[in-house]
């Protein structure tokens, strides 16, 4: 039974985490799109371009080393807060997100795309402020206290 409840949280996660993943997608296309279809420059000069790449390795390093470290918690039968901060994980409870968010804006940087930048900053703030409260909320039901100890030391 334990486990079937352990499942069924585990794919309601990664439910949420879908959704978010889905909504800088989505947000990423109607970017480049309007971007075709406007072509509104931001960046005039190319030095900005080495910015844009150093966003894009960072973002790719970033979202590699999260889901890494991600797939060791599975590996541990009781959970403890120490068990959470690992990796990039000490520093946010968010890093794929965050890498998500360079990568998107390194891309945007590069092209000198507006649209994608917004976007990319409207999808930051829309997975933050309307998925993070229900995935703090289901680990929170996975894992209880162990969770909310964590919460408590990595704010960000």
């Amino acid at each position: 039974m334990e486990t079937e409840t352990k499942k069924t949280h585990k794919a309601t996660v990664h439910r949420v985490l879908a959704h978010t993943y889905t909504v800088y997608l989505v947000l990423f296309l109607v970017g480049v799109c309007l971007d075709f279809i406007f072509k509104i420059k931001i960046l005039e000069d190319s030095i900005v371009v080495p910015v844009g790449f150093f966003f894009l390795v960072l973002a790719s390093v970033l979202i590699i080393w999260a889901q890494k470290t991600g797939r060791d918690l599975r590996k541990v039968s009781e959970v403890k807060t120490e068990h959470f901060c690992k990796g990039p994980y000490c520093y946010t409870r968010i890093p794929t997100q965050w890498g998500l968010f360079f990568l998107m804006l390194g891309f945007g940087i590069i092209t000198n795309a507006f649209f994608v930048i917004l976007s990319t900053i409207v999808s930051f703030f829309i997975s933050k402020f309307f998925f993070q409260n229900k995935h703090d909320k289901l680990l929170v039901e996975k894992y209880g206290d162990a969770y909310v100890e964590y919460k408590k030391l990595v704010r960000f």
